[in-house]
């Protein structure tokens, strides 16, 4: 089988990616730029606790149930075609969060546009898997990694400028303004899909998407409700059985959602854990550090956001020189296992963090940290695209980007919660020790609140380096090549594999 040729006006590598990259630059920044506006947000339409926390939880729980969804669909229909319709559906809804009148719609605003970004990402990735090949893939996917960058970097500070000067809606407008001019430019992508075009798994998509949304939907009301609550426990329980259940109904389907082969392969099912490892080793400290520095070290929130550009900076950087290094034959395999190894030693090395630390003595960890980060950005989506065959592109795309959301929203919130539950058998009170986690310590920098934050974070970061250095060594361990073959696998290949085991020689895979 094979991708639908494109027409040849529509053939345009260039105006490909830049539209591709500026559509994603969007989604992350919905992310980092919203979360800058909930004080504004909360002030305008009178909300706060667990409504206001629903801007972005709506967005996450969304975007992570629907992303699997998306990209087959992408296979079945075409990916331009689901790419426009995922930019329209992002924009809309962008546009109705900036005009809500009250804190519901906003929130239901803002899980139509996960559905829109679930769209952006899981096209978007299959578009570039389609459109280019060989060394040119692996550049347009380490541009996707720095782009992912720009927009976690930029996000704060661009909707923080907004929010000062235009107020909250802006922030929301922005990003509707950005995919139209994305979506302005989307005539000149190539349209493809697979050849054989079967009926959307219908059951398993309702199934997949029930069944991650009621496990991110507990992970994230955990802290809230009580991780022993019934609620809680009900969702946690039911979202475990409805996603084996829908294992069971792929195993079975002519025309799966997911094609369990692509589980099977263990290069690429490892590449898919990459993101997740990130997830532990760096989204967990975009979310959580700067609550530290402002709430525990006295930072104001502008130089806490400055620091963060330690970070966020490699991020914007790396993906272009790890990209090129996979180019010029340096293994991906030993590119990703030393970005891995990073997040371990970076978090492991952050705990040197406490209250009065100057910030040259933490700039270490967090370049390290960043450039694991940027290191395995894009490389690794590259690289598992180089192991499905086109028409199954989409899917892959989705079940990787599934991966990434998904582990981002549940991890997220249980470290929240953990750290919580540790600051609070140091300072004594659950109460108080909510108040310490979100960054209120009464206006103290030293004593027992900012003692017992510290020391919290400190058990979490070395859980965190624990974590990353386990994942580290099972991923390297998953991407060796079969005994027998040549020594070190390099860089993608110029072709798509088998889904199953891959029978290619080892040095031209992940």
């Amino acid at each position: 089988m094979s991708t639908v040729p494109p027409p040849p006006d529509r053939s345009r590598p260039a105006i490909t990616l830049v539209v591709v990259l500026l559509a994603f630059v969007t989604v992350p920044m919905s992310i980092s730029g919203a979360a800058v506006a909930l004080p504004g947000i909360g002030e305008d339409l009178h909300a706060a606790g667990a409504p206001l926390q629903w801007v972005m939880n709506a967005y996450n729980l969304t975007f992570a149930s629907f992303t699997l969804v998306a990209g087959s669909a992408a296979d079945l229909v075409g990916r331009r075609r689901t790419f426009v319709a995922g930019g329209a559906v992002f924009a809309l809804g962008s546009l109705a969060a900036a005009a809500a009148p009250g804190i519901v719609l906003l929130d239901l605003a803002r899980a139509l546009s996960g559905i829109g970004a679930a769209g952006v990402f899981a096209s978007g990735g299959a578009i570039l898997a389609t459109t280019f090949d060989g060394p040119a893939r692996t550049r347009a996917f380490a541009a996707l990694g720095s782009a992912a960058g720009v927009g976690l970097a930029v996000g704060p500070t661009l909707s923080g400028l907004l929010v000062g000067g235009l107020g909250w809606r802006a922030t929301f407008g922005l990003h509707a303004v950005v995919l139209a001019v994305a979506l302005a430019g989307a005539g000149h992508l190539a349209e493809s899909r697979a050849e054989r075009r079967p009926r959307l798994d219908a059951t398993g998509a309702v199934v997949f998407v029930a069944g991650l949304g009621a496990l991110v939907l507990g992970s994230v009301q955990g802290p809230e409700w009580g991780w022993s609550s019934p609620g809680v426990v009900s969702l946690l329980v039911a979202g475990l059985g409805l996603l084996a259940y829908f294992g069971v109904l792929q195993s079975r389907s002519a025309a799966p959602l997911l094609d369990l082969t692509l589980v099977r392969n263990r290069r690429f099912l490892a590449l898919c854990m990459v993101p997740v490892v990130a997830t532990f080793g760096f989204v967990t400290l975009l979310t959580y550090l700067p609550t530290y520095l402002v709430g525990a070290g006295g930072f104001s929130p502008q130089r806490a956001g400055t620091v963060l550009l330690l970070m966020t900076a490699p991020v914007l950087l790396a993906p272009p020189l790890a990209g090129a290094l996979a180019n010029r034959g340096v293994s991906t395999r030993l590119l990703i296992t030393v970005a891995l190894a990073f997040f371990a030693g970076g978090n492991a090395w952050l705990t040197v963090l406490g209250p009065d630390t100057p910030v040259a003595v933490i700039a270490g960890p967090l370049l390290m940290t960043g450039l694991g980060a940027g290191m395995s950005f894009g490389v690794a989506d590259g690289a598992a695209m180089s192991l499905v065959q086109p028409e199954q592109a989409g899917m892959a795309t989705g079940f990787l980007n599934t991966m990434r959301i998904g582990s981002e929203a549940i991890v997220i919130a249980v470290y929240g919660a953990v750290l919580v539950s540790l600051i609070s058998t140091r300072v004594g009170s659950h109460d108080l020790a909510a108040r310490v986690a979100a960054g209120d310590l009464g206006g103290a920098t030293s004593g027992t609140p900012a003692a017992g934050y510290t020391d919290a974070l400190h058990t979490l970061l070395y859980a965190t380096a624990t974590v990353c250095a386990l994942g580290t060594a099972a991923i390297a361990l998953a991407l060796a090549p079969p005994r027998g073959g040549p020594g070190t696998p390099v860089a993608a290949p110029s072709s798509a594999a088998p889904t199953s085991e891959d029978t290619r020689p080892p040095s031209q895979v992940a």
